[in-house]
């Protein structure tokens, strides 16, 4: 995740951003109005009802050790839900705005069309516009990186994480899962990292999980708040990865050859021979 490197096989599987505000009971009043600002980007729409009896008055998209409780007289909470013909979605609720990607590459790599950073700044800049608040309670941006693990043992681990583990006391290839968590401080803001390796059925799977946030932050100020985040959490994922992890990320993607397709291609090539031997 450097800054502006964009990589053929990235990890990341999956960005978040979210915005946090005091509840907004005129929220449904304006809300066509938004959708009408978003609908070149966001022209898949759809309402939602969440039942807060069973679920946090919040977004889970950045979710928290103990959620605050849902507003008192509100039993249910609308969630409009738009989504781009690429894949983005972007949710806003009476008290919060968050946006959720799988397939960005880059936060804000100039040489590159497509940039996480780009869609933060369309959906938060046109709700500011319908929505003149002068805070945002909390700001969040997440990374979840699927990492490989190409063999169970200390040694691969070692050599392509900087790892948190105790892999002398509790070595990987006896574990079947393991956990690391820390939420700290990161130069004025928050940081919660997760490392969660398990053994699966398919293989040995391993997840980075970094989520940094601050609160109380100035509406005018959200966009430059944002990139510091990001700055954080990409000196964070580069903190906790060697080279050979990089060189993976390089590479790309190599094509895994159909079911039979060999087979197949030896039965026309017989075919077209004893089209030829017959003429």
């Amino acid at each position: 995740m450097a800054k502006y490197q964009v990589f053929a096989n990235p990890t990341v599987q999956k960005v978040i951003f979210q915005v946090r505000f005091p509840n907004l009971f005129y929220m449904e009043q304006r809300i066509g109005e938004y959708q009408q600002q978003i609908i070149d980007r966001f022209p898949t729409s759809h309402m939602m009802v969440k039942r807060n009896f069973f679920m946090a008055s919040v977004s889970q998209a950045v979710e928290e050790e103990e959620p605050p409780p849902p507003p008192k007289g509100l039993e249910t909470q609308p969630i409009w839900n738009f989504i781009s013909e690429d894949g983005v979605e972007l949710n806003v609720l009476s008290d919060s705005l968050d946006i959720t990607s799988t397939v960005h590459k880059t936060y804000n790599n100039p040489s590159e069309s497509m940039r996480f950073r780009d869609s933060i700044e369309f959906a938060v800049n046109n709700f500011l516009e319908v929505v003149q608040l002068p805070k945002f309670t909390r700001l969040g941006l997440r990374y979840i990186d699927k990492c490989p693990v190409p063999k169970q043992d200390n040694k691969t681990y070692k050599a392509w994480y900087k790892t948190a583990f105790p892999l002398t006391r509790f070595p990987v290839s006896d574990a079947t899962e393991m956990l690391f968590r820390v939420r700290c401080r990161r130069k004025g803001y928050f940081l919660h990292y997760r490392e969660f390796f398990r053994e699966t059925g398919n293989g040995p799977s391993l997840n980075l999980d970094f989520d940094g946030y601050a609160t109380d932050v100035p509406s005018g100020d959200y966009l430059a708040v944002t990139d510091q985040l990001h700055d954080i959490i990409g000196a964070e994922y580069k903190a906790s990865i060697k080279e050979p992890l990089l060189k993976h990320m390089r590479e790309a993607k190599r094509r895994r050859p159909k079911k039979g397709g060999a087979k197949k291609k030896a039965k026309r090539n017989k075919k077209a021979k004893k089209r030829r031997a017959k003429t």
